[in-house]
C-alpha cells in the first residue's frame, strides 16, 4: 500500500509504484489517494484536481491493482480495512502520520512492514516542479 495526492501521474510516481510492487513476490498494489482536505492540510495548498478526479487518474494506471480514497479524518481506518502486508513510503513523505505510523499500526492490530522507497530523479519528477495539464 502506498499513499499520495497524485494531482498528476509522472515518471516519479510510476517508479514509486514499480518499487512498491517489487517489494512482494505476488504484488497487489493498493494506492491510497489523499482526500482534498487532507492534501490541503499536508501540503499547505489545495490540490488542483478534485479527489474524485485524482482517484480516477490512479485507477486507470496499469501498475495499480486497487485505488481507494484515504480517510476524511485520520488515516488508520482505511489502512486497517485494507490490511496490507507492506506499506511503502515515498522518499519525501514526512509529517505527523509518518512519524507515528508504526505505533499507530501496532495499536490498530495491523502488522504491516513499513519501508521507505528511493527517489527517482526528484530534480525533474516532482509534481510541484511540473505543469499540470
Amino acid at each position: 500500500m502506498v499513499f499520495g495526492t497524485f494531482d498528476m501521474l509522472h515518471e516519479g510516481h510510476l517508479d514509486f509504484f514499480r518499487q512498491a510492487r517489487n517489494l512482494a513476490p505476488e504484488p497487489h498494489l493498493i494506492v491510497s489517494v489523499a482526500r482534498d482536505a487532507s492534501a490541503a492540510r499536508t501540503k499547505g495548498t489545495k490540490p488542483r484536481r478534485t479527489e474524485t478526479e485524482r482517484l480516477a487518474l490512479v485507477q486507470v494506471c496499469g501498475l495499480v491493482d486497487e485505488a481507494v480514497l484515504g480517510d476524511e479524518t485520520g488515516y488508520i481506518e482505511h489502512i486497517h480495512a485494507a490490511r496490507p502486508d507492506i506499506i511503502a513510503l515515498g522518499y519525501d513523505q514526512s509529517g505527523e502520520y509518518v512519524e507515528h505510523l508504526e505505533n499507530d499500526l501496532m495499536r490498530a492490530g495491523v502488522s504491516a512492514k513499513v519501508m521507505r522507497l528511493k527517489a527517482f530523479r526528484p530534480e525533474t519528477f516532482k509534481t510541484s516542479k511540473l505543469q499540470i495539464e
